[in-house]
Protein backbone atom coordinates (compact mmCIF):
# COMPACT_ATOMS: atom_id res chain seq x y z
CA UNK A 1 0.00 0.00 0.00
CA UNK A 2 2.70 2.36 1.08
CA UNK A 3 4.51 1.78 -2.53
CA UNK A 4 1.34 2.75 -4.58
CA UNK A 5 1.09 6.41 -2.31
CA UNK A 6 4.97 6.84 -2.36
CA UNK A 7 4.39 5.97 -6.63
CA UNK A 8 1.55 8.05 -6.97
CA UNK A 9 3.04 10.99 -5.13
CA UNK A 10 6.23 10.70 -6.89
CA UNK A 11 4.32 11.15 -10.18
CA UNK A 12 2.22 13.78 -8.51
CA UNK A 13 5.36 15.67 -7.76
CA UNK A 14 7.41 15.28 -11.27
CA UNK A 15 4.44 16.10 -13.26
CA UNK A 16 4.29 19.33 -10.62
CA UNK A 17 8.22 19.76 -11.59
CA UNK A 18 7.97 19.36 -14.45
CA UNK A 19 5.28 21.36 -15.50
CA UNK A 20 6.45 24.82 -13.90
CA UNK A 21 9.90 24.17 -15.35
CA UNK A 22 8.42 23.71 -19.20
CA UNK A 23 8.38 26.90 -20.81
CA UNK A 24 5.19 28.43 -21.66
CA UNK A 25 5.10 29.98 -24.89
CA UNK A 26 2.59 32.85 -24.97
CA UNK A 27 1.99 34.25 -28.27
CA UNK A 28 0.71 38.16 -27.93
CA UNK A 29 0.62 40.12 -30.90
CA UNK A 30 1.01 42.91 -30.97
CA UNK A 31 -0.74 46.07 -32.89
CA UNK A 32 2.58 46.79 -34.38
CA UNK A 33 3.21 43.46 -35.48
CA UNK A 34 0.10 43.31 -37.26
CA UNK A 35 0.38 46.90 -38.76
CA UNK A 36 3.64 45.82 -39.99
CA UNK A 37 2.59 42.68 -41.36
CA UNK A 38 -0.36 44.44 -43.08
CA UNK A 39 1.82 47.48 -44.52
CA UNK A 40 4.44 44.87 -46.36
CA UNK A 41 1.54 43.33 -48.04
CA UNK A 42 0.19 46.21 -49.29
CA UNK A 43 4.09 47.02 -50.64
CA UNK A 44 4.28 43.69 -51.93
CA UNK A 45 0.97 43.86 -53.99
CA UNK A 46 2.22 47.40 -55.09
CA UNK A 47 5.58 45.78 -56.48
CA UNK A 48 4.09 43.25 -57.78
CA UNK A 49 1.35 44.94 -59.63
CA UNK A 50 3.98 47.00 -61.28
CA UNK A 51 6.40 43.68 -62.46
CA UNK A 52 2.37 42.50 -63.73
CA UNK A 53 1.25 45.87 -65.65
CA UNK A 54 5.04 45.82 -67.32
CA UNK A 55 4.87 42.64 -68.32
CA UNK A 56 1.40 42.90 -70.24
CA UNK A 57 2.64 46.33 -71.62
CA UNK A 58 5.62 43.74 -73.16
CA UNK A 59 2.17 41.78 -74.42
CA UNK A 60 2.71 38.88 -72.46
CA UNK A 61 -0.51 37.03 -71.15
CA UNK A 62 -1.15 38.10 -67.52
CA UNK A 63 -3.89 36.45 -66.76
CA UNK A 64 -2.59 33.85 -63.90
CA UNK A 65 -0.43 36.70 -62.34
CA UNK A 66 -3.49 39.31 -62.09
CA UNK A 67 -5.66 36.33 -60.46
CA UNK A 68 -3.01 35.99 -57.65
CA UNK A 69 -2.74 39.53 -57.24
CA UNK A 70 -6.67 39.62 -56.88
CA UNK A 71 -6.38 36.96 -54.71
CA UNK A 72 -3.44 38.65 -52.28
CA UNK A 73 -5.48 42.05 -52.28
CA UNK A 74 -9.14 40.16 -51.28
CA UNK A 75 -6.75 38.49 -48.25
CA UNK A 76 -5.54 42.29 -47.81
CA UNK A 77 -8.92 43.48 -47.44
CA UNK A 78 -9.74 40.75 -45.21
CA UNK A 79 -6.65 41.56 -43.00
CA UNK A 80 -7.89 45.07 -42.73
CA UNK A 81 -11.66 44.37 -41.71
CA UNK A 82 -9.94 41.91 -39.25
CA UNK A 83 -7.77 44.79 -37.70
CA UNK A 84 -10.11 46.22 -35.19
CA UNK A 85 -11.58 42.83 -34.05
CA UNK A 86 -9.04 39.98 -34.14
CA UNK A 87 -5.39 40.67 -34.47
CA UNK A 88 -4.21 37.15 -34.65
CA UNK A 89 -6.63 36.53 -37.69
CA UNK A 90 -5.67 39.89 -39.48
CA UNK A 91 -1.94 38.85 -39.04
CA UNK A 92 -3.00 35.64 -40.59
CA UNK A 93 -4.23 37.11 -43.65
CA UNK A 94 -1.66 39.87 -44.02
CA UNK A 95 0.65 36.42 -44.11
CA UNK A 96 -1.63 34.91 -46.55
CA UNK A 97 -1.88 37.65 -48.69
CA UNK A 98 2.51 37.79 -48.59
CA UNK A 99 2.42 34.09 -49.19
CA UNK A 100 0.09 34.67 -52.52
CA UNK A 101 2.16 36.92 -53.91
CA UNK A 102 5.77 34.90 -53.94
CA UNK A 103 7.48 34.31 -57.16
CA UNK A 104 4.84 36.89 -58.80
CA UNK A 105 7.62 39.24 -59.76
CA UNK A 106 10.07 36.88 -61.05
CA UNK A 107 7.54 35.03 -63.20
CA UNK A 108 5.95 38.69 -64.20
CA UNK A 109 9.86 39.58 -65.51
CA UNK A 110 10.06 35.60 -67.20
CA UNK A 111 6.80 36.49 -69.12
CA UNK A 112 8.10 40.00 -70.12
CA UNK A 113 11.13 38.37 -71.29
CA UNK A 114 9.40 36.08 -73.30
CA UNK A 115 6.91 38.16 -74.87
CA UNK A 116 9.49 40.73 -75.56
CA UNK A 117 11.76 37.65 -77.67
CA UNK A 118 8.39 36.83 -79.48
CA UNK A 119 7.89 40.26 -80.51
CA UNK A 120 11.36 40.37 -81.86
CA UNK A 121 10.90 37.32 -83.73
CA UNK A 122 7.08 38.56 -84.91
CA UNK A 123 9.44 41.59 -86.57
CA UNK A 124 11.91 39.49 -87.90
CA UNK A 125 9.45 37.51 -89.47
CA UNK A 126 7.11 39.82 -91.06
CA UNK A 127 9.16 42.32 -91.75
CA UNK A 128 12.67 41.07 -92.84
CA UNK A 129 10.70 38.39 -94.25
CA UNK A 130 8.54 40.77 -96.05
CA UNK A 131 11.42 42.71 -97.62
CA UNK A 132 13.60 39.87 -98.46
CA UNK A 133 10.50 38.02 -100.30
CA UNK A 134 9.73 41.02 -102.43
CA UNK A 135 13.28 41.50 -103.27
CA UNK A 136 12.83 37.73 -104.20
CA UNK A 137 10.01 38.15 -106.14
CA UNK A 138 11.28 40.80 -108.14
CA UNK A 139 14.76 39.68 -109.00
CA UNK A 140 12.85 36.59 -109.76
CA UNK A 141 11.01 38.22 -112.24
CA UNK A 142 13.56 40.17 -113.78
CA UNK A 143 15.52 36.95 -114.53
CA UNK A 144 12.74 35.25 -116.26
CA UNK A 145 11.80 37.98 -117.77
CA UNK A 146 15.62 37.86 -119.23
CA UNK A 147 15.67 34.49 -120.13
CA UNK A 148 11.93 34.65 -121.80
CA UNK A 149 13.50 38.25 -123.97
CA UNK A 150 16.24 36.18 -125.15
CA UNK A 151 14.16 33.11 -125.79
CA UNK A 152 11.38 34.83 -127.58
CA UNK A 153 13.52 37.64 -129.38
CA UNK A 154 15.75 34.92 -130.80
CA UNK A 155 12.56 33.25 -132.05
CA UNK A 156 10.78 36.84 -132.87
CA UNK A 157 13.96 37.50 -135.30
CA UNK A 158 13.99 34.68 -136.92
CA UNK A 159 10.26 34.85 -138.56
Amino acid sequence: MWSIRCTLALAALMLMLSAANAPFCVFAIDETDVRSAIATAEERIVVCYRAVADADKAGANTTALLAALNEAGELLSRANLAYKENLTRARLFALRSQEKLSGVVVEADDQKEAAMQERYWDFMVNVVGSIVGTVVVVCGGFVVWFFLKRKYGKAGRMV
